[in-house]
């Protein structure tokens, strides 16, 4: 016979429990489990590819759902307004990077006097007021090379009376002195690296001041689809959000660069637009085109074809880009002409102004 298990009996001085069995049971039953709110499952958590990739596509489309039905409220809003004479709601401005950018006491006022005096008195105050027509000397580093020289050939089409001298071996403040002693009013050096245009130095002659840009997203002429050829007519210039006093002096170099009574007959535009410190080049021309549309008779009378639609000619004006196409961000920003052991920098980028992505200094 196996061996009876005993059961373990309470002990005696244990005290009995308070009322009936019965009571105790019917007490547990009736109390409800606590509803645990369930945590929303984010699909990074989820590490089965497809399950995650079905996850991120419902709340993909529930999203675009809500966003669907908050403008249809909008819609719905504004109609009633108009119907009942109201002025609809106002339109809600969506948060940028742009807008909520960190506050600057550098910014630039239209009322701000000490900003024109300084005008007056800079470097390239002689060539804005016409006092001197600007000529522009192009240059290399040492070894030029890869898509460098194709990228200077289009720079003197886009920048009228400019002139290119080959680097060979001569140092660049030897360069400097042969521009000044020429009458130059300024020195852009292209510099390229494993055959690839990737800096660019402009040099305000004859005091200064000196810019150095990182230059990227080189797209030439031959690589734009439908591109077209400039013309040798002086182009007008655009510059877009130069807001600061650092802006404000770097739109004023890239300014000198170029004359300041553009032929407009050539329909040439040169744009620099800054966007988040960022410098986008870009060179159009404009295209007016002669366009016949049919315009609908209101006769109800009329029977014929022809008499119902009638043409219309309309001029429509686009742009067509002439290259090249390119982004520069500002590196540094040197009193004087280029020297880098005695010279004073009016301003640096370092790594550790890069922690906000809504601080800017242009």
């Amino acid at each position: 016979m196996g061996k009876e298990k005993k059961r373990k009996q309470p002990p005696s001085d244990a005290a009995p429990p308070q009322g009936d069995e019965g009571e105790g049971r019917k007490e547990r039953k009736g109390k409800k489990p606590k509803k645990v709110k369930a945590e929303a499952i984010l699909p990074s958590q989820i590490k089965n590819k497809e399950k995650r990739s079905e996850l991120h596509a419902k709340l993909k489309r529930e999203k675009k759902a809500e966003k669907r039905k908050l403008a249809r409220e909008r819609g719905q809003a504004i109609r009633r307004a108009e119907e009942l004479g109201e002025q609809p709601p106002e339109r809600e401005v969506p948060r940028t990077i742009e807008n909520t950018r960190e506050p600057d006491e550098t910014v630039c006022r239209p009322d701000d006097q000490e900003l024109f005096a300084e005008n007056d008195a800079d470097e390239f105050s002689a060539v804005l007021k016409q006092h001197i027509i600007p000529k522009v000397l192009i240059t290399t580093c040492r070894f030029n090379s890869g898509r460098g020289p194709a990228f200077i050939e289009e720079l003197m089409q886009v920048i009228p009376n400019s002139h290119y001298v080959k680097r060979g071996t001569y140092e660049l403040k030897k360069i400097v002195e042969y521009a000044k002693n020429r009458d130059f009013t300024s020195l852009i050096v292209v510099h390229t690296n494993r055959r690839e245009p990737d800096a660019l130095l402009i040099i305000g002659l004859p005091d200064g001041p000196t810019a150095h840009f990182k230059l990227s997203k080189l797209v030439l002429r031959k690589d734009i689809k439908n591109h077209g050829n400039p013309t040798s007519h002086k182009p007008e210039l655009v510059l877009n959000n130069f807001t600061t006093r650092l802006g404000h002096r770097v739109g004023r170099m890239i300014q000198s660069l170029f004359p300041q009574d553009p032929n407009f007959r050539g329909r040439r535009v040169v744009t620099f637009h800054n966007q988040r410190d960022y410098i986008f080049f870009r060179h159009h021309r404009y295209i007016f085109e002669t366009k016949e549309s049919k315009v609908a008779s209101k006769d109800k009378k009329a029977k014929t074809s022809e008499s119902k639609s009638q043409p219309e000619k309309q001029v429509i004006c686009r742009l067509q880009e002439c290259g090249p196409r390119f982004t520069l961000k500002l590196l540094t920003l040197q009193h004087g002409t280029f020297d880098t052991k005695s010279g004073e920098y009016e301003w640096v980028h370092k790594g550790d102004m890069d922690t906000s992505r809504t601080r800017f200094f242009l």
